[in-house]
């Protein structure tokens, strides 16, 4: 998403017109989640994606036709039915509700998109919050913005005090990850909340085998990866060419030199109980939302014993994921290292860690549906 507000400033700054599409909310299966986003250029070119095939280029169409008509904001929803399904050899079957912005001039978007780039790069974190349908009686038009800082100032209004209260409380509690959320207010306004902050980061404390199998599959799902190690041969860039930082220290020196926040990723994989015990702690004392540690149910308990008498305390040592990962009975390093990696995105997502297959339930019906079609007389 970082691009299309790059391209904001950059179009916004010339003086050139944009309509930024976003998905605001879904149904169901849908080819992108809440948050994705399509910028459209005044020369119909575009920034970004909606999930690609009809989907996104009804949005482009419509996007197009706005900026011509100067048009006003507008809420749409694009349902995936069975018809539309077969035609575009779509796999999904759900709703994708759409907010299609255009911004004809710089105004206050600018700096907003400004802020939310500079986020993105490391800067304080921001929201941005867009009215879809106001309360009965409330003549605030869809699309009415409210910007949130992460100091809790703000700019601009969803259309009363109370509304704007609610947004930016719920803003702030989304800035740590830069997460997202859409709101149906006791009044029926509804709106939708985006947050931006730092691209997630993982820090890798320990660099022997296992992280060294974890850093490219973190690179690859957009994490910036820090590596520590007191071993120089073990913490270096030819062993982590695409590392943002390799500091060769302790752990309890490391860390602190390292940029955490709680949008940070820790991974405790040392060479021995020691270092761990340590490391542990100091990664514990850290602001970083997910702190684990790789290792057996047995090194794990005479660690939180040290733990506790350290005075850590317990609310922080029930967070930390010990042994870390998910049960996919992994061996090798590179097996234990998507392991690592799945629990730590299904923890940054959201996610249940359970299977996604078809229920059998579900396998009953599609075979009682296709048994029912049948021609009279056919044999079973």
């Amino acid at each position: 998403m970082r691009e299309v507000f790059r391209e904001a400033v950059k179009e916004l700054g010339k003086g050139e017109p944009v309509v930024v599409a976003t998905v605001v909310r879904t149904k169901g299966s849908t080819p992108q989640k809440s948050g994705a986003k399509l910028l459209v250029r005044s020369d119909g070119s575009g920034v970004g994606t909606l999930g690609g095939g009809c989907v996104e280029g009804d949005i482009w169409f419509a996007a197009r036709e706005l900026m011509k008509r100067g048009g006003v904001a507008e809420h749409r929803d694009y349902e995936l039915n069975e018809d539309l399904a077969a035609e575009e050899g779509l796999i999904c079957g759900g709703t994708m509700y759409f907010l299609i912005d255009p911004v004809y001039e710089a105004g206050d978007y600018l700096p907003y998109a400004d802020s939310i780039d500079n986020a993105y790069g490391g800067g304080p974190a921001a929201a941005l919050v867009s009215l879809i349908k106001a309360a009965d009686g409330d003549t605030t038009p869809t699309g009415a913005k409210l910007f949130v800082r992460e100091d809790g100032s703000t700019d601009g209004t969803l259309g009363s005090s109370k509304l704007d209260v609610d947004a930016v409380e719920r803003a702030l509690d989304l800035m740590a990850l830069g997460n997202n959320e859409y709101v149906t207010a006791n009044d029926g306004a509804e709106y939708f909340v985006e947050a931006f902050t730092t691209p997630p980061q993982l820090v890798l404390v320990g660099g022997g085998h296992v992280s060294n199998a974890i850093a490219p599959l973190a690179e690859t799902v957009g994490f910036r990866v820090f590596v520590t190690d007191d071993r120089e041969e073990f913490a270096n860039a030819d062993r982590y060419p695409n590392a943002a930082g390799l500091i060769v220290a302790s752990p309890e020196e490391a860390l602190p030199q390292l940029p955490i926040n709680a949008n940070t990723y820790i991974v405790v994989a040392t060479r021995g109980h020691r270092y761990d015990n340590v490391a542990l702690e100091a990664a514990a004392r850290t602001s970083a939302r997910y702190v684990g540690l790789m290792g057996s149910k047995r090194k794990t308990i005479l660690i939180f014993e040290d733990l506790i008498r350290s005075g850590l305390p317990m609310e922080r040592i029930r967070q930390i994921r010990s042994p870390i990962g998910l049960d996919i009975r992994a061996r090798t390093p590179e097996e234990i290292a998507l392991s690592i990696m799945s629990e730590v995105l299904m923890f940054r997502l959201g996610g249940a860690g359970t299977p996604m297959k078809l229920e059998d339930w579900r396998l009953d019906r599609i075979r009682d549906k296709v048994l029912a079609e049948e021609p009279a007389g056919v044999a079973d």
